[in-house]
C-alpha cells in the first residue's frame, strides 16, 4: 500500500485558483444544508497558501488539506476532495497524511470540526478512529469537535482540549474558519 503522503505536497502560490476551486466545489453541496456557505468557501487561500498551511494532491489538483499547528495539537482546518474524484480514496489518504504530520511535528492529537449537519461527515470521522469532544456555535455555524490522538504521550490526558473542552475553549485553536 502506497504511503498516505505519497502525492501529497505544500501548495504554491500557483495553487491559489485550485484551491479555492477545489474547496468550493467540494463545500458547494453543503450551501443548502446548513443554510451558509461552510467557512473553508471563506477562506483568505492566498493567505493560507502563503503561510504554509495548504497541502494539495493531484495533477490537475484534486484534493485540499488545510493544518494549523498549536503548541498541543494539529487542527485539520479543511479537507476537501474535488467531487469527481470522490471514491477513490484522495481524502483518507490526505487525513492519514494530517495524521502522519502530527506525528512528525511531535504533537499528540488531531482535532477538527464539522457541521452539526453534515452528519454524513461525523460519520466518516468516527470510522476513522476520531472521538467526539464537544459542540459549539460560531455565528451561523454550529460545530460538532472531534479529535484522534495519534501518539501516546506521558500525562497526555491533561493536554489543552481534552477531556470534552471543544477546541478553542482555551484560547489554544483560533477561529478562522
Amino acid at each position: 500500500m502506497a504511503e498516505a503522503g505519497a502525492g501529497i505536497r505544500r501548495a504554491a502560490a500557483g495553487d491559489v485558483a485550485a484551491v479555492a476551486e477545489v474547496t468550493a466545489a467540494a463545500y458547494r453541496p453543503y450551501v443548502p444544508v446548513i443554510g451558509v456557505e461552510p467557512a473553508p468557501m471563506r477562506a483568505e487561500h492566498a493567505a493560507d497558501v502563503a503561510a504554509g498551511l495548504v497541502w494539495v494532491t493531484g495533477e490537475p489538483v484534486h484534493g485540499v488539506l488545510v493544518l494549523v499547528a498549536h503548541r498541543d495539537h494539529l487542527l485539520l482546518a479543511s479537507v476537501a476532495v474535488r467531487p469527481e474524484a470522490h471514491g477513490r480514496g484522495v481524502g483518507g489518504r490526505l487525513i492519514a497524511f494530517a495524521q502522519e504530520r502530527a506525528r512528525a511535528l511531535g504533537l499528540p492529537e488531531v482535532r477538527l470540526y464539522t457541521h452539526e449537519l453534515m452528519g454524513e461527515n461525523r460519520s466518516r470521522y468516527r470510522r476513522l478512529g476520531f472521538e467526539e469532544t464537544g459542540r459549539s456555535r460560531s455565528g451561523p455555524y454550529r460545530r460538532v469537535h472531534f479529535r484522534k490522538r495519534v501518539v501516546d504521550t506521558p500525562g497526555a490526558g491533561g493536554v489543552t482540549g481534552a477531556g470534552g473542552a471543544p477546541p478553542g475553549a482555551d484560547g489554544a485553536a483560533p477561529d478562522v474558519r
